[in-house]
């Protein structure tokens, strides 16, 4: 049955015009129409009625980079904090939490983060699970969760040679066997490629992963110069910074997707426009491990679209945009950088283009996904189409969701997220997070 949603503003793109007492039309799991109350009462007269006239409606936020085992990181015992990127990596990152996980360690974590992702308006993900010694099936039992949980997904796995060679080849293959896996069941989760980094992976294997992407028609995905010591490495060992060796190997173009891009120069910015590739920003987390603050205004003048990720660190999706919105007028001293209604089109539109879903999410208008949010329109000061964005950014939280929609159905009501135990997941998250640190509860 067709229902219409009727709220107090619609915000149906992030690069239009929001509009006043409208609403739109969903119908199975895509809208079918938006515009006034009036107009859609009179256009489908036997619809359901959702009445949200305390509500902005807004398209589903994108998280366009997400490590959703990182839940299980918070907290964990340090003697002391990794003095640089490099030894958060080797001394913390990979022996206490990547090379630690197994199947129900990543079952646990991930429900854990649907919970935290609905919660916080995200309907659509992108992940990357770096988990070597849980091979093969990761992804399936990470799938498990996410099909459980409604949302839409993309999954991969980061191929890696810092294990050994043949690690390497079977995080490749699980990558390709879940990308057909996805196509043939034809449901809301899919499939990337994806490998680590220029300096865990050789010349051959990273081509090897583009020529798989190719294959299987699917977006590649690498972590680039997150902190200093990639272009370093890279220099020292090629001569080239890492985006400049991209292209030299001949797989920089619209396959790619860079997340990170901190410390990347002017001319590699120019190398991503040129080649059409995509990259997603981690304003908060970049800030966790000490890398820098990634050039974004930069790269989105150029023409990149960048979008955003929490990267499994705060997952609240609002203070997510927040920091977006105002780490880089800090760093710039330029209050004039990165608008409310910018840093909502990364959140949204960019999103979609950067997982190569554009024209399919990211907008609520005729023919695209039922994915969409209501955000309680009681904000402290009066909205109007000119603040809209602004007040949304600043003044809203996840407290503040009423409702998430994703394909047309409902994964929260009313605050309450449908079908799910949220005592029970949470219990199980920390039964997960003790054992991963090796302590008694």
């Amino acid at each position: 049955m067709t229902i219409l949603i009727l709220g107090q503003w619609l915000l149906h793109s992030a690069d239009e015009e929001p509009e006043r007492n409208w609403g739109v039309a969903i119908d199975d799991d895509a809208v079918a129409a938006v515009g006034s109350h009036a107009d859609l009462r009179a256009r489908f007269p036997d619809a359901g009625i959702v009445d949200a006239s305390d509500c902005v409606i807004t398209p589903g936020f994108v998280n366009a980079h997400h490590h959703m085992y990182g839940v299980l990181s918070h907290g964990i015992p340090l003697e002391h904090a990794p003095k640089d990127f490099w030894h958060f990596l080797e001394e913390f990152w990979w022996p206490r939490m990547e090379d630690a996980l197994d199947h129900d360690l990543i079952r646990a974590a991930g429900d854990m983060a649907c919970l935290e992702m609905v919660r916080s308006g995200v309907t659509t993900f992108y992940d990357v699970l770096e988990a070597p010694l849980a091979l093969p099936g990761c992804l399936e039992a990470e799938a498990e969760i996410v099909r459980r949980r409604g949302l839409r997904g993309a999954l991969s796995f980061e191929a890696t040679q810092r294990v050994d060679a043949d690690n390497g080849e079977r995080g490749l293959r699980e990558n390709a066997d879940f990308i057909e896996a996805c196509r043939a069941r034809g449901d809301l989760v899919s499939g990337l490629m994806c490998f680590h980094t220029t300096f865990t992976c050789s010349a051959g294997f990273i081509q090897k992963a583009f020529e798989l992407g190719e294959r299987h028609d699917a977006l590649v995905h690498f972590h680039c110069s997150e902190g200093r010591y990639e272009p370093e490495y890279c220099l020292k060992h090629f001569g080239l910074r890492p985006v400049a060796y991209y292209a030299k190997l001949g797989v920089l173009g619209p396959r790619a997707l860079a997340s990170q891009c901190v410390q990347i120069d002017q001319a590699e910015i120019g190398l991503l426009a040129r080649h059409g590739a995509r990259v997603s920003h981690m304003p908060l987390s970049n800030c966790e491990v000490g890398g820098g603050i990634a050039p974004a205004p930069a790269m989105l003048a150029a023409g990149v679209p960048v979008s955003l990720g929490t990267d499994g660190y705060v997952n609240n999706f609002f203070a997510l945009m927040r920091g977006a919105f105002l780490i880089h007028k800090a760093h710039l001293e330029d209050p004039q950088t990165m608008p409310a209604r910018l840093v909502w089109e990364m959140a949204t539109l960019h999103g979609a283009q950067g997982l190569g879903l554009g024209g399919r999410i990211g907008r609520l208008k005729p023919g695209y996904a039922a994915d969409l949010l209501l955000v309680d329109a009681d904000t402290p000061t009066p909205l109007s189409a000119g603040n809209l964005f602004d007040q949304l950014l600043l003044w809203r939280d996840p407290v503040h969701v009423r409702s998430v929609m994703c394909a047309g159905h409902w994964l929260m009501r009313h605050g309450e997220v449908v079908g799910v135990d949220e005592a029970q997941v949470r219990a199980k998250c920390r039964e997960a997070a003790a054992r991963l640190w090796g302590i008694n509860q």
